[in-house]
């Protein structure tokens, strides 16, 4: 007698559909077959997806601006993700330039993290290095961590990174196996100007700077043979001048996220009062950046959401400078990718970063796997509502594939005829 069944749903096995049975024993998958077996709870997924539980490896929950702090905490966050279907997520350390401040990070981080209803992990942040970068390194592995994120911009906070301290890095990939990931925009193409409204978002982060910072990434992981994950590519012309110049390097060396709002809006929609709502880093491109993007879509390793949600109150502000960057989005994201990318998405949100990031036992459902399962009903629909804390959502009147029913997270249903099963309900 198995502890859940999932049956006669169309189930994502190994790279493709199937029509088949799912069984689960406390946290593990313990078939996959057409046997007809006998379970204490059964879910009927006639007409419905079965996929792994989702992986979103671009996320900031409680994260903490100094004037704002993102509206979605922990708790409130894996509940919206739950509605994804997602049921891990990498959030990131605060960022840090030593061994002992690394450290305190982690222990901050995994403290706050400790609300949540489903898996988290993180990547480190290193900020404008002052210490030994293999010994930041080492200390990385040594916390279960398997990436550092770095920034090649944001030098008026401290935060960036320099190429010296990347190209070192990225040497260190090989040697210490980890993957570096990294926010690719030129700080000298960034323009602060007080004057700046939300409508020069564009003017303040051109495409340029991303474009000349990827192209630069491509030369330093040549150069050292490292790795490194390029997160929020945000033009397509960036992804087809690295097909041009780095084909070689593509889901090999350089691996490419993107996120959802790249896909579906331009900048157009930072036009108006409205447009407020669409602030985030980098911004929205214009019609011909976002085509391409969805023309070279193949070139994408994977997607993630930059999930960093804020009230409106935060965006209402006169001058950018003011306006907390970032949007909401990981209950959408597998929706509008579903209709914009088709089935590869999948993969792309869960076996492939589940191998990137060595997420082990994650990202596919095979027997022995962990019990992470999300079923869907693809009936396309209208976004109505949404279940963040944010006072809004950008993805509010779009459509989407359909939505998650039922999620089961390490054997335990946590989603149950969409709602939520809290765990003093289960």
């Amino acid at each position: 007698m198995h502890d859940i069944a999932i049956k006669h749903g169309r189930v994502y096995h190994e790279g493709r559909w199937v029509k088949t049975n799912v069984y689960i024993d406390d946290e593990r998958i313990a078939a996959i077959t057409d046997d007809d077996l006998p379970a204490h709870e059964i879910i009927d997924a006639t007409q419905k997806d079965v996929l792994p539980g989702l992986i979103d490896p671009h996320v900031h929950f409680e994260l903490d601006l100094g004037e704002a702090v993102s509206v979605d905490d922990f708790l409130g966050g894996s509940k919206a993700a739950l509605h994804g279907g997602v049921t891990t997520v990498i959030d990131f350390l605060d960022p840090t330039d030593t061994v002992e401040g690394l450290k305190a990070a982690y222990i901050k981080r995994k403290k706050q993290a400790e609300k949540s209803l489903i898996d988290v992990r993180f990547h480190a942040t290193l900020k404008a290095p002052k210490c030994d970068l293999e010994a930041y390194v080492k200390t990385v592995k040594a916390l279960g961590m398997h990436s550092i994120k770095v920034f090649t911009t944001y030098s008026e906070s401290g935060r960036r990174t320099d190429d010296d301290a990347i190209a070192t890095l990225l040497k260190l990939t090989t040697k210490h196996d980890f993957t570096l990931v990294v926010h690719a925009e030129r700080d000298e193409r960034i323009v602060h100007d007080d004057r700046f409204t939300h409508e020069d978002l564009t003017t303040s982060r051109p495409e340029v700077a991303e474009i000349e910072a990827a192209l630069r990434l491509s030369e330093l992981i040549r150069v050292t043979a490292g790795r490194a994950y390029m997160v929020h590519t945000s033009s397509g012309r960036t992804v087809e001048l690295l097909k041009q110049r780095a084909a070689d390097l593509l889901n090999k060396k350089l691996f490419l996220e993107t996120c959802p709002q790249y896909l579906i809006f331009n900048e157009d929609r930072l036009k108006g009062e409205e447009g407020k709502r669409f602030t985030f880093a980098p911004p929205l491109r214009d019609d011909v950046a976002r085509q391409k993007l969805l023309a070279h879509e193949n070139a994408i390793y994977a997607f993630g959401t930059d999930h960093c949600a804020f009230h409106w109150a935060d965006k209402d502000k006169p001058r950018l400078r003011d306006i907390p960057l970032g949007i909401g989005g990981v209950e959408f994201s597998y929706g509008v990718l579903d209709l914009v990318v088709g089935e590869s998405v999948v993969q792309r949100m869960s076996e492939r970063l589940a191998t990137l990031f060595k997420i082990e036992g994650k990202g596919r459902l095979s027997e022995g796997a962990i019990a992470d399962v999300a079923i869907y009903d693809a009936t396309p629909r209208v976004v109505e509502s949404h279940h963040g804390n944010a006072d809004y959502s950008v993805y509010t009147g779009e459509t989407v594939s359909g939505k998650f029913t039922d999620v089961i997270a390490r054997g335990n249903v946590v989603l149950r005829d969409g709602l939520l099963v809290m765990k003093e309900d289960a």
